[in-house]
């Protein structure tokens, strides 16, 4: 009798192994979804988009081996209002709250909100953000010794390992899902944007404890000789270290695909550089020849080629969309003196654009933007329209989710060189201020202010004229085209304002600190 039985156990267990195998294999089918997203990186800062004296093997490997866009935007010229409308594929003026935060502010993204982790989430997806937020937490009135939120963990990410705002803010401490790591409960963090604390020094009163000094802002409280932004009292055992800051994000998001590579996965990987304070670990002091800014770049481009060998030892290239790109344009002096003016030589972060970070001119919202997927995505150079805000209709169609109705469009067989068609138009913001990109044309209707931020010096946009570029024959933006071309300049104008509406007009001053 066992004779028989023993085929037939078998047999059945054979059967039960190919069926969950085949389950198994259909889990995976979903292809995992990577963001990594640099800080104040310009689109002429790499090798692969014209750069001639600084080199960024690694970083090119994706743009040689993907897609490499020439058209491809933030929504914002700084970085909250971008990194809002990346995870929430909505315009950041629709939100009067998303403007440059203070490392207090309270949580920008409803937890009732649409969300790009949301709906990876929902799609069966493992999510999580390591590196930086600036995106708030809380609700205004933050006790940092107990566990903050809302914040990332209660807007679609199962896991997240952050800073709170950005390097050259208080609280210069690490995040992990709610709870400062490494806080010593007798030694709590107090945390005030306004008023110093009894006895603590800062850099204006104590430049002699310095490392790093400060050019504009950027005069309170001093932490690792280093002056911040803000007021910062306590948790001693839990600040970070400034130049282990690249070393310590990638050893995170190492160990999080080495640990989540069984089910699919949505990594959100935001690194700090090339913003300020420019703290290069000793390895790559002085290798670019031009100062803390060259050097976090060439960091940034290797923390990117060593994640790269661990998704290849892992096995997860082939099924895994990398998306790489900035969340604003360049910018030198950002209130520091870090030689990044000094040391620049012949390089050029902006390329051939005009403007920078903060402005409305090319410069900052056109960044680097690169697509890549082992076998999927062919190499290839594209001019298509194509904006951060829309990764969430458009993974959203890669993985057979339904998106939530939001300005994020589908631009799928844009990011995976299918078709060299991206959006028609995109409206993008810096500092409050609107502009139309549309076609070739970009419109920027009149706005007051400078012409020049002398801070750090960058045009800005403004003018008392109505500009109007042909981008495809003046990248450089050095002939206004609204006088000599009314037809394009009205045609601009009225489908600006079918979008964006009269309050265009209402704007705040840009205050740098």
């Amino acid at each position: 009798m066992m004779k028989f039985l023993l085929p037939v156990f078998v047999t059945a267990c054979l059967t039960a192994c190919q069926a969950k195998s085949k389950e198994n294999a259909q889990v995976n089918e979903k292809p995992n979804v990577v963001i990594i997203y640099l800080d104040d990186l310009g689109y002429g800062d790499l090798s692969s988009y014209g750069a001639t004296e600084i080199a960024t093997p690694n970083i090119d490997n994706l743009a040689n081996n993907g897609v490499r866009f020439t058209n491809g935007y933030a929504s914002s010229a700084t970085c909250t209002p971008s990194r809002y409308a990346l995870l929430t594929g909505t315009y950041p003026w629709r939100n009067k709250d998303a403007k440059i935060l203070p490392g207090t502010a309270p949580l920008l993204i409803g937890t009732d909100q649409p969300t790009l982790p949301k709906m990876m989430k929902a799609n069966g997806y493992q999510t999580a953000v390591i590196g930086k937020w600036h995106l708030g937490l809380g609700t205004g009135v933050v006790n940092w010794n107990e566990r903050v939120s809302p914040g990332p963990n209660e807007v679609g990410f199962d896991e997240s390992y952050i800073m709170a705002a950005t390097q050259d803010r208080v609280p210069t401490v690490y995040i992990d899902n709610g709870h400062v790591a490494g806080l010593d409960p007798n030694d709590p963090i107090e945390i005030d944007y306004d008023h110093n604390f009894e006895g603590q020094p800062t850099g204006k009163e104590n430049p002699e404890l310095l490392i790093m000094k400060w050019h504009h802002g950027h005069n309170s409280s001093i932490v690792n000789g280093i002056p911040r932004i803000g007021f910062m009292k306590g948790g001693e055992s839990a600040k970070w270290s400034d130049i282990d800051m690249a070393d310590h994000f990638l050893e995170k998001v190492k160990d999080y695909v080495k640990t989540h590579k069984d089910k699919p996965f949505f990594l959100y990987y935001a690194m700090q550089q090339p913003h300020v304070p420019r703290t290069p670990h000793p390895r790559f002091v002085g290798k670019s020849g031009m100062g803390p800014r060259g050097d976090v770049i060439l960091e940034a481009d290797w923390c990117i080629g060593e994640f790269m060998k661990t998704m290849k030892e892992e096995g997860l290239l082939d099924n895994t969309l990398i998306v790489f790109s900035s969340d604003n344009g360049p910018v030198l002096n950002d209130g520091y003196y870090d030689d990044a003016v000094e040391k620049l030589g012949k390089h050029k972060p902006t390329g051939a654009l005009r403007g920078g970070k903060y402005s409305l001119f090319e410069a900052g919202t056109r960044v680097p933007f690169i697509t890549y997927w082992k076998g999927k995505i062919q190499s290839q150079e594209s001019d298509a329209l194509v904006c951060q805000m829309d990764l969430m209709k458009s993974i959203a169609s890669l993985i057979g989710a339904e998106a939530p109705k939001t300005d994020s469009e589908n631009i799928l067989p844009a990011l995976m060189g299918e078709s060299n068609t991206g959006r028609e138009s995109l409206i993008i913001e810096a500092t409050t201020r609107t502009a139309l990109r549309k076609g070739d044309w970009l419109m920027i209707p009149p706005y007051n202010g400078p012409a020049v931020s002398k801070q750090v010096n960058i045009e800005l946009g403004n003018s008392n004229e109505f500009q109007l570029y042909n981008l495809k024959e003046d990248i450089a933006q050095q002939n206004n085209l609204a006088e000599s071309n009314p037809a394009k300049l009205k045609e601009m104008y009225d489908e600006f304002i079918a979008v964006r509406g009269e309050k265009y007009k209402k704007t705040q001053t840009l205050k740098l600190k």
